[in-house]
């Protein structure tokens, strides 16, 4: 089987025992943030037009654009632990435009929409960026764009295949290594507006503070324990049980992410697959010069077990991605977040793509659990005779979709026949996965042969094909 660059050009192992030497195991991100005082914890019984389960990116836009659409309403957000320190406190900052998890993705399964969901997302990105400029959104917002990378040579063909116009720029070797110089690089695309980077913690309790400008209520220590909808509720009503006081409410957004979902319909459609990260101290002038990257593009590469990275306002490296580790029964637990062998393995990867850049050490590493689901995007729908909405499934690329289905399921919840609600991707359902043991063993299967295919050219055996065929599978 053939070899992948980063088994050719290992680095030394002391250069990278020494990166990881003191390194921190926390979020960076969460731990930059100011000190706060945090929102109470909901004690006894409270009324209100919309609930909403989750205080992450989907809770918090929901609660913000609710506020927006109607200020009389009284909203309230009910989160198990503290706002945004989940999946919308731990991921790469990424803020992409696709609500498809890319244009291939996308254009295999609703190929009737694709143009007007490329279009839509677009269109999200921007509203984002607007919102960020008006309501004073301090979140390190930079629209960079990302480039797609070659780091072995059939991958060079593959980016020859995008489509490329105005904002969409090929760039071959010298003109890739000019952009950022790393030896690794054959060659990338330039996808200059459909990227912007975000600080994500500041993001999330940025959003928090614009919501409770607004008039929502927060209510952090809160653990939602089940939503009742039983007839003896008053008419469209529902009463969300918490560990400290319940919440009769007229509506409700679940937006619970990749922790067990609230109605059994979903307790089989996504899984926590986790992700790992690095994150270096910040560069100095002189290691800034040697890399280059002034247009500060967030990078991922073209394999099956892809690496992304991107610079953050102080000038650290963020590295994550490559192995994709899924525990036995769906399990989420801190224990998962701390794994040698695979800070280890990003350390050595690291290395092998600057190695003009060693001796630099990483000052954190950290995990999170992304929602999985089997389209690799969000899905939606209602529950309960249209008191309930919800989305979930997002696979990585939650930090932009998470605007447009906070968007979805206020339009469901209002009654409102709008495009996105008709929209076949919002209409539809992914398969979902099944049951222990078999989604244990499929999953490693599927890994195993996605590792292989990276060694072999990129090409798909028989069980990546038979899942591409039946749209199941599981994506790194």
């Amino acid at each position: 089987m053939n070899s992948t660059i980063f088994d050719r050009a290992r680095p030394a192992a002391s250069v990278v025992k020494a990166s990881l030497t003191g390194t921190r195991q926390g979020s960076f991100w969460l731990e930059e943030l100011e000190p706060r005082t945090g929102y109470p914890a909901l004690t006894g019984d409270l009324r209100c037009n919309l609930a909403i389960v989750g205080g992450g990116y989907l809770g918090l836009w929901s609660a913000v654009l609710a506020k927006q659409q109607n200020p009389d309403a009284r909203v309230l957000l009910l989160e198990a632990r503290t706002v945004g320190w989940a999946a919308s406190g731990r991921n790469g900052g990424f803020c992409e435009a696709s609500l498809t998890h890319g244009d291939d993705n996308g254009r295999s399964r609703w190929p009737k929409e694709i143009d007007r969901l490329t279009e839509l997302g677009n269109e999200n990105l921007d509203e984002i960026e607007r919102a960020v400029a008006d309501l004073g959104i301090d979140c390190d917002f930079e629209r960079t764009g990302s480039i797609d990378l070659a780091i072995e040579e059939h991958q060079i063909e593959w980016l020859r295949e995008e489509t490329i116009g105005e904002n969409v720029v090929f760039l071959d070797e010298s003109a890739v290594r000019a952009e950022v110089a790393s030896p690794t690089y054959l060659a990338g695309v330039w996808h200059r507006r459909s990227t912007a980077l975000v600080h994500p913690g500041k993001l999330a309790a940025e959003l928090a503070r614009v919501a409770t400008d607004l008039g929502v209520e927060i209510f952090e220590h809160s653990l939602v324990q089940s939503v009742d909808t039983a007839r003896r509720l008053p008419a469209q009503g529902a009463r969300v049980v918490t560990t400290g006081g319940t919440v009769t409410a007229q509506k409700v957004a679940l937006a619970t992410n990749v922790f067990p979902s609230l109605l059994k319909r979903n307790k089989l459609a996504t899984v926590p697959v986790y992700d790992y990260v690095l994150m270096t101290e910040p560069l100095d002038a002189s290691q800034l010069a040697a890399i280059g990257w002034q247009n500060r593009q967030g990078l991922s590469d073209l394999a099956n077990q892809f690496h992304y990275y991107r610079l953050s306002a102080d000038n650290r490296i963020l590295f994550g991605g490559y192995d994709a580790v899924y525990h036995y029964g769906r399990k989420v637990r801190s224990g998962y977040e701390n794994r040698p062998e695979t800070f280890e393995k990003l350390s050595s990867h690291f290395f092998t793509t600057f190695p003009q850049l060693a001796g630099v050490r990483f000052s954190h590493k950290w995990a999170g659990a992304i929602d999985t689901s089997t389209q690799f995007c969000a899905f939606f729908g209602q529950a309960r005779g249209g008191r309930i909405s919800y989305a979930a499934g997002f696979t990585g690329l939650g930090v932009g979709a998470t605007h447009f289905a906070a968007q979805v399921m206020l339009d469901q919840l209002a009654g409102r026949s709008t495009e996105r609600t008709e929209l076949a991707m919002v209409r539809g359902r992914p398969l979902s996965f099944p049951p222990e043991p078999l989604a244990s063993a499929g999953i490693q299967a599927t890994r195993w042969a996605l590792n292989r295919a990276d060694h072999n050219r990129g090409r798909r055996n028989v069980l990546l094909k038979g899942l591409d065929a039946v749209g199941l599978g599981f994506d790194s």
